[in-house]
């Protein structure tokens, strides 16, 4: 039978990062901490944890690490949430979605008074990794298909454009030729995303040579705005903008809809149920 205080501990560091912030997080000693894990190691035969920095699962570490966060869900749905500790909801979100509509969503939830959020952001197209290694309650992700032990609803989809600001578009005659776009300065928000890189191949043209890298949404709008570079944005986000002109289509008008999905653990709680349903139906009046 397995121990769950050692799955804790084997779950404390991959979240953390590190065996000093897990027993941080667990409040005990780092030599606790690697005590249980090695604990762990004895009694299975074999490592859960690859002994870097950070440390890293494996593979049978990440399955030990999801099968703790089901056991999570079915104890929360056994036991009377509304009483005690606020719920500590784990989801991974894309920034996008942060900057735009998520926020109204989970406020929407008649429960999120009782939930303390720890929103863990990655790119829409790799978001679904943390759900996968059993770190997260929930995810907002690209991917349709759900994870052993999960399911997952759609949401709608956020629309792209390829934008700039006119002095941009004027400077680098984009509109003239396309292809001057290639050795333009294009704005990326981390190495994961590539959207812009799907928009230049659906132009025929080669990934971009120049790169802004800015990991933050508010940012690379005011990137956008100030002529430093073009890029993929969400119309939601810069409705504004399109309306006064501060940012225009950099050539011919190209749309990108990304598919959001909403993916849970099959022993969903009640509490997690309402936030999800409430998410589902705010993401209905917003997106597309």
């Amino acid at each position: 039978m397995l121990d769950y205080r050692l799955l804790e501990a084997l779950s404390a560091v991959i979240e953390t990062g590190g065996f000093e912030k897990a027993a941080q997080k667990l409040h005990i000693t780092q030599s606790a901490v690697s005590q249980r894990i090695r604990q762990l190691e004895h009694r299975l035969g074999q490592p859960v944890l690859l002994r870097r920095s950070p440390p890293v699962a494996t593979a049978l570490g990440r399955r030990l690490n999801n099968h703790l966060q089901q056991v999570k869900q079915l104890e929360l749905g056994l036991l009377d949430e509304a009483q005690g500790e606020p719920l500590k909801v784990r989801v991974t979100v894309n920034a996008d979605s942060m900057a735009t509509w998520l926020a109204q969503a989970l406020a929407a939830c008649p429960l999120s008074h009782q939930m303390d959020f720890d929103l863990v952001v990655e790119d829409q197209e790799v978001g679904l990794g943390r759900m996968r290694n059993g770190e997260v309650m929930a995810c907002i992700c690209a991917e349709a298909q759900p994870v052993n032990g999960g399911a997952v609803s759609p949401l709608g989809v956020l629309r792209y454009r390829a934008l700039a600001s006119p002095a941009f578009v004027e400077h680098y005659q984009t509109r003239i030729d396309i292809a001057r776009l290639v050795d333009a300065p294009c704005l990326i928000f981390n190495c994961d995303d590539r959207l812009q890189h799907q928009f230049l191949e659906a132009q025929g043209l080669p990934p971009p040579a120049r790169q802004h890298r800015v990991p933050s949404s508010e940012g690379f709008v005011q990137m956008a705005l100030q002529g430093l570079g073009y890029g993929m944005l969400p119309e939601l986000q810069v409705e504004e903008y399109l309306a006064n002109g501060g940012l225009v289509d950099v050539g011919p008008e190209f749309i990108l809809d990304v598919p959001l999905h909403w993916h849970f653990w099959q022993t969903e709680s009640a509490s997690l149920t309402a936030l999800r349903h409430a998410v589902m139906n705010y993401a209905c009046q917003v997106l597309r």
